[in-house]
């Protein structure tokens, strides 16, 4: 499981048209499910996520988190995170869930991510062509895997 989460004044999703969900301060969080990913994932990013101190404190050192700032979250699905660019110009989506393991992932992070908050999360859609606006404040941009994925797989 692959996030990229961006520290925004503001952040909206448009899907035909109309909006989705929209925020003031706080994050707004890319979520790309990988076929290997679990509940395990979902508990290790969400716990990540909401504590990591990328917000200002009295002194402007990132030393807050979303949860200590009261700040506000969107999530939204995006399968593209997935991707491999190893071989070729064409990304390959191998490494991407299908919809039967995704949705329920990306539904039960939202679902924690709002507990951990204490508040309700704004969502994407699954599936839909989602126009996605932000302002991005800093700019912080910060990506993480799951243990799954990348550099913290145990040795065999």
């Amino acid at each position: 499981m692959r996030v990229v989460i961006q520290r925004v004044s503001s952040a909206s999703v448009t899907i035909d048209g109309k909006v989705k969900s929209s925020i003031g301060p706080g994050l707004l969080i890319l979520l790309g499910v990988g076929h290997d990913d679990d509940a395990a994932d979902v508990d290790y990013l969400v716990r990540k996520t909401a504590a990591l101190r990328i917000f200002n404190d009295e002194n402007g050192v990132m030393n807050r988190s979303v949860m200590d700032v009261g700040g506000d979250v969107i999530v939204v699905s995006q399968f593209t995170l997935m991707a491999s660019t190893k071989k070729g110009n064409r990304p390959s989506y191998i490494e991407a869930a299908g919809h039967e393991k995704a949705i329920p992932l990306y539904e039960e992070f939202c679902r924690r991510m709002s507990e951990a908050l204490g508040k309700p999360v704004g969502t994407g859609e699954f599936g839909a062509d989602m126009k996605v606006a932000l302002v991005n404040d800093g700019p912080v941009t910060i990506c993480m895997e799951s243990p799954v994925q990348g550099l913290w797989q145990p040795e065999e």
